[in-house]
Parts: structure tokens; C-alpha cells; sequence
């Protein structure tokens, strides 16, 4: 399977530059892309735009969150039927910012995963432990606890619809990030576990690795055991440091 390169635009950029960039990263990249899988998550507003930008290209366009009722008095959400209406195949789910900054539960990204799959948008499952749970020698407990209730109840036949990303809080934005073999031991505990809730099927999900991810650190992350593609936030916002992180994966 091809490693999944995915860049989270969190809330940055305008209009003119998500489309700029997009149509910059298709005409710079090989058509077919046979070395990476490569998906972009926009701000809400400019999903369509970066879809009309990609058109006919192998990028993908997802979302960075969404509602898990298809619709409501729910001021402010949106819904997987509304990111279908948009085209929008993909979404990430559980991000430690909107756990640690909006509150949301793991039942809530629970929710959220199986509404995706009600709807066949393949969502990603962010799990991350932060700094003092790191210290404290409870990664592997945070990881399990989320990882386990983001997909309770999710059959092993969706199994390969779903990506799992592993991403420290403590090096998401910070500049600090995993080494390759913290994030290699991760991922293998991750594997384990995969495989623990969905038999073979767990074998064949991608995880990913996310937080301070940089062309200087892509080829490195990627060549380690388990790390299937890698999330990018910061780095993702420009060329000329998003295009060596996908050709990175070659």
C-alpha cells in the first residue's frame, strides 16, 4: 500500500491561496502518482474550491471535522451529507486540538467515526498522548484508551476504510518531534492493537505519523516499520516544503 501524505490546513490560508497552493501541488506532481497517496484537508469555506483545483488529478480532499448527526440545530457544524453534497471524500477525526481545545470526548469521535462511515467518508482516527502523560510513562494507556473507544463497534469489514494517525500533542506545532524510533515503537503498539480489534484486517490500516513533520524528517519517519504516511500541519502550507515531504515517500 502507498504511503498516505496528508496535509492539515488547520485555519490558514484565504480562498485565492487554498486554491493557488492545490493547483501549484498538482501541476508539480506526476499524473498518475504512483509513489503516495496525497490528501488535502482545507478550512471548511474553501473545500470546493481546492476540489475544482484538483479536478482530474489523484489528490484527494477531505475535512478536518464534522458533525455526527446529518443534520440539526446545530449552529456552527457540518455534516457528512454536506461534505458529500461538496465532494469531500475524507475527514479527520479526533484531532488533539479539537479534543484538547473543544472538549470533545472519545465517544464523541466515536460518533463522529461511525456517522463518516454511514456516509463512505474514509475517516482518520488522530490518537496522541500529551507531554506530562509521556513523562509520566502513560502513552501507551492515553493511545489505547482512545484508539479502542474511537472504534467501538466499528466492524473489521470497514477496517480499510479507516487511517489511524499517531500524533504527540507535544509535537504538534512545537517543532519538537518523535524520533523515528519513538515514533516507530508507537506505531508498533498501535499495529498490535489493530490487530487485536479487527484480526488481519488491522494488519493492512494505515497509521500515520503527525507533529512537526519537515522535509528534513519525511524520508526518515517514512522508512520506519509501521509508519504508513505521515499528517502535516505547518509544512503543509506552502510548496516548497510540502512537495519534498510527498516526493519523500518515493
Amino acid at each position: 500500500m502507498k504511503p498516505l501524505i496528508a496535509g492539515n490546513w488547520k485555519m490558514h490560508l484565504n480562498r485565492a491561496d487554498a486554491a493557488a497552493l492545490a493547483g501549484e501541488l498538482v501541476r508539480s506532481l506526476p499524473a498518475p502518482l504512483e509513489y503516495a497517496d496525497v490528501a488535502l484537508f482545507p478550512p471548511f469555506p474553501y473545500i470546493a474550491d481546492v476540489l475544482g483545483a484538483v479536478a482530474d488529478s489523484d489528490i484527494e480532499v477531505g475535512a478536518q471535522n464534522m458533525h455526527e448527526a446529518d443534520r440539526g440545530a446545530f449552529t456552527g457544524e457540518v455534516s457528512g451529507p454536506m461534505l458529500l453534497d461538496v465532494g469531500a471524500t475524507r475527514v479527520l477525526v479526533g484531532h488533539s486540538e479539537r479534543r484538547h481545545v473543544f472538549g470533545e470526548s472519545d465517544g464523541a469521535t466515536n460518533q463522529k467515526i461511525k456517522a463518516a462511515l454511514g456516509h463512505d467518508i474514509a475517516p482518520t482516527l488522530c490518537v496522541g498522548e500529551q507531554l506530562e502523560e509521556r513523562e509520566a510513562g502513560q502513552t501507551e494507556a492515553v493511545v489505547e484508551r482512545q484508539l479502542r473507544a474511537g472504534l467501538d463497534g466499528v466492524s473489521a469489514e470497514r477496517a480499510n476504510t479507516v487511517t489511524v494517525a499517531y500524533e504527540p500533542v507535544w509535537a504538534i506545532g512545537t517543532g519538537l518531534t518523535a524520533s523515528p524510533e519513538q515514533a516507530g515503537e508507537v506505531h508498533a503498539f498501535i499495529r498490535g492493537l489493530l490487530i487485536d480489534i479487527w484480526g488481519d484486517a488491522g494488519a493492512r490500516v494505515r497509521i500515520l505519523y503527525g507533529g512537526s513533520v519537515k522535509p528534513a524528517n519525511a524520508s526518515a519517519l517514512l522508512k520506519t516499520p509501521e509508519i504508513g504516511g505521515v499528517l502535516v500541519g505547518g509544512a503543509s502550507l506552502t510548496t516548497n516544503l510540502f512537495l519534498p515531504i510527498i516526493r519523500a515517500a518515493e
